[in-house]
């Protein structure tokens, strides 16, 4: 695509296991994103269920089928403006995954399993869910994209797969609570700063378009802190939601500052990822008695 579009980031506050109330609120908003001229609504990591699941996972696991009664609404309100939702997956062995979709003229566009699953300090996942096995960008009416679920993007060698395989956009979706200790100038949390910095950096040596949208509100005593944005792919940032508050924040994304970045920056053409391939087998084969890998 080469016109200009706009992009929707659902700052959401879900209910903790309520799948039909958190699905009447992402059509809620998908009406208000249309009424905004929206044409992509992103929606945080486990939008629909919300987050510390932990024995609830079962109960509101999704296998997505045209026919599933909470799927096919979401299906319908993707006819004419594209979605990305997050919810727990099923597959057919009932295996369960923190996944988003990414839904697009009532069909499934590409499904996206979170691959880095933490369970350190606040974190639990790996104790519930299944890791994702891989990253895979895909083709869409706006231009190529890649997924990554909150941890995904914490490792530097996701969004530059993404980017190996073709992604223009980058999207990032979060259920990312408070953590750390410590306040920026501009009143972020410590972690919350490190996002924002990372999704900046990223947007930038990528020279890729970045968006991430994290949710709010307060669960099981776990503070979640919002501050939804979107990067150009020179760094600057297009769109910046609240902290600490629901937002829908529509931003106007141009194309044309790809093929800007990319002659001014060509990062891209230059790049080498044969010898990155070459490396890192280097590295994987030789003994290092001290150091696991």
């Amino acid at each position: 695509m080469d016109r200009k579009f706009t992009v929707g980031l659902a700052q959401m506050f879900p209910r903790l296991g309520d799948v039909q109330a958190n699905l009447e609120r992402h059509l809620q908003l998908a009406r208000e994103a249309q009424g905004l001229g929206v044409d992509l609504l992103i929606f945080p990591e486990l939008s629909l269920t919300g987050y510390t699941l932990r024995e609830l996972v079962p109960h509101v696991a999704i296998r997505p089928s045209d026919a599933h009664p909470m799927w096919k609404p979401l299906l319908e309100a993707s006819a004419d403006m594209a979605l990305v939702v997050g919810f727990v997956e099923e597959d057919a062995r009932h295996r369960f995954f923190a996944s988003s979709a990414f839904l697009d003229g009532g069909r499934v566009v590409h499904i996206h399993r979170k691959v880095y699953l933490p369970t350190y300090g606040l974190f639990e996942e790996g104790r519930y869910l299944s890791p994702g096995d891989g990253f895979r960008a895909f083709d869409t009416r706006f231009g190529r994209c890649g997924m990554a679920i909150c941890e995904d993007s914490w490792h530097i060698s996701t969004p530059y797969l993404l980017w190996m395989d073709g992604a223009d956009y980058l999207i990032f979706c979060s259920a990312s609570p408070v953590y750390g200790v410590g306040m920026d100038q501009e009143g972020a949390t410590a972690n919350a700063a490190t996002v924002t910095l990372f999704t900046k950096t990223y947007a930038t040596l990528l020279t890729s378009f970045a968006f991430h949208a994290n949710r709010v509100g307060v669960e099981e005593g776990i503070s979640f802190w919002g501050g939804s944005l979107a990067v150009s792919p020179r760094g600057h940032v297009l769109g910046h939601a609240p902290y600490f508050e629901e937002a829908l924040l529509p931003v106007e994304v141009d194309p044309g500052l790809l093929r800007a970045a990319r002659q001014r920056l060509p990062l891209l053409r230059d790049e080498k990822p044969l010898l990155t391939l070459h490396e890192l087998s280097r590295i994987l084969s030789e003994e290092h008695p001290h150091d696991e890998r």
